[in-house]
């Protein structure tokens, strides 16, 4: 019987020690995985709001957008992940822009000093992001999405109807097929 509460705790020590997880117990092993939502409920998509800036474009709405295939990106220049969806999003933009796209990040800080119109600019500089961003410093778009993830992504079909949803970095594929199909292009 000690022996067997010996090698127990020896396994638990080891998990502790080494940070492992154990699916289904653990959420770090959920929160790992990339959310992709195929259907995204086929909700209306909301309308932006609360936005401090625009940048490379006019002040956009839903409505200016309908009959276009929408890309908002959810993101911010200090975060790694959103980072390395950047390069993704503007080929993205470049293939399909003058075929449909319209990609819209909306750049919504995480810590205070993502907050300045400066620095957002900046990053735009530094990344080659050409596409219409706009400053969400108060979450208001964010939280009009529902949103919890930096980064995130939603399509948005002609109708205006979110019909795919992914958060995390990844799913790069997915995202090219969803936006093809929606401007029916052959792949």
């Amino acid at each position: 019987m000690t022996l067997k509460l010996l090698a127990v705790g020896a396994a638990l020590i080891g998990i502790t020690v080494t940070g492992a997880v154990i699916p289904g117990i653990c959420d770090e092993a959920v929160r790992a995985t990339p959310i992709v939502t195929a259907a995204a409920g086929q909700q209306t998509a909301p309308d932006f709001s609360g936005i401090s800036n625009w940048f490379n474009s006019k002040p956009l709405s839903m409505a200016d957008l309908r009959g276009k295939v929408v890309l908002v990106d959810f993101w911010t220049y200090g975060c790694v992940n959103c980072v390395n969806t950047l390069p993704h999003v503007t080929d993205l933009y470049a293939k399909y822009k003058d075929r449909g796209l319209v990609v819209v990040g909306v750049h919504t800080p995480e810590f205070p000093f993502e907050r300045s119109a400066a620095n957002v600019q900046a990053a735009l500089k530094r990344h080659g992001i050409t596409y219409p961003v706009a400053q969400d410093n108060d979450s208001r778009t964010w939280n009009a999405y529902r949103n919890q993830y930096w980064p995130a992504q939603y399509i948005i079909d002609q109708t205006g109807r979110i019909v795919f949803q992914h958060a995390g970095e990844g799913s790069y594929d997915q995202i090219d097929r969803t936006v093809a199909r929606l401007l029916n292009i052959d792949g």
